[in-house]
């Protein structure tokens, strides 16, 4: 039986991940760090937080597994330094923490095109959190690298919605790695590494996550 931490629950990919995780037999526990309340469960502990102190101590960061699906855009976040803290500094606090504290197993939801040496900020973002993931130690460290995800999000994004009307009409006809991610599919994979993920490093690529 598995216990598991989920941060960025309340995005498209971890609503998909909590909602999944609830209904899976072999998860007893999940932990889920959030600013604002999610809906109470039996299964779940919410703990309020704030990312910028994260209780370093506290007793729920005792668990197996761990699903990292915080992520925001450079728009949203309204500079190069904001997206950096949400997308470098949260997840290696979260993963340095729980490593610390026991956890074994670490998925990570990065992107199509993560390299640590590209010239733009969200790619060389996303090769810089995978390359400091693997000198951690984890037992097991999954990369999930899904193209555009497909789902509905709480906010609007215009480029994307265009993007994803345009794959969805060409997503038959489109090499694997270049069709939508569905989102349900990228927290199934999320799911099976934290908690049955095998010793090493391993790659989900957009090609294994793509709509059919």
């Amino acid at each position: 039986m598995t216990r598991i931490l989920v941060v960025g629950a309340t995005g498209l990919v971890g609503r998909h991940v909590i909602a999944k995780a609830l209904a899976d037999s072999r998860i007893t526990r999940i932990v889920a760090p959030t600013r604002r309340p999610l809906a109470a469960h039996a299964k779940l502990d919410n703990p309020l937080v704030d990312f910028d102190r994260l209780p370093a101590e506290a007793d729920w960061w005792d668990v197996d597994g761990v699903i990292c699906a915080l992520g925001t855009t450079r728009a949203e976040a309204g500079s190069d330094q904001a997206f950096r803290v949400v997308d470098y500094n949260y997840p290696l606090e979260v993963a340095r923490l729980a490593r610390k504290h026991g956890a074994s197993r670490f998925a990570l939801n990065s992107s199509v095109g993560a390299n640590a040496r590209s010239k733009l900020l969200y790619p060389r973002t996303k090769g810089e959190v995978e390359e400091a993931l693997k000198a951690m130690g984890f037992q097991s460290l999954t990369v999930v690298r899904p193209g555009l995800i497909g789902g509905d999000r709480d906010e609007f994004r215009l480029g994307e919605r265009i993007a994803t009307a345009v794959l969805g009409i060409l997503g038959p006809v489109l090499p694997r790695s270049y069709r939508i991610s569905p989102a349900d599919r990228i927290a199934d994979a999320l799911i099976e590494a934290a908690v049955t993920g095998a010793p090493g490093v391993h790659l989900i690529g957009s090609a294994e996550l793509a709509a059919d």
